[in-house]
């Protein structure tokens, strides 16, 4: 991955964190969000492309709902 191709790697985050309330706890969620939309990302297609059942996409995506409510709370946010 060159600089600049517009690849990313899976450890760097898609954008950075902007805001006046800008503390370690909303970055750490910033990124837990970033990765619940890719992640959600991946098994919408992999659903579309019938590699995955309807029933069996919606409950990952609905433990990941779950995984980042919990960080949400464990976060104090």
């Amino acid at each position: 991955m060159e600089p600049g191709d517009g690849t990313h790697s899976p450890l760097e985050s898609f954008s950075s964190y902007r805001g006046d309330d800008w503390s370690p706890e909303r970055l750490a969620f910033h990124q837990n969000l970033e990765q619940f939309a890719e992640r959600v990302g991946l098994i919408v297609g992999l659903q579309a492309n019938g590699k995955v059942e309807q029933s069996e996409a919606y409950a990952e995506i609905k433990a990941l709902w779950n995984d980042l409510r919990s960080s949400k709370k464990d976060l104090s946010i």
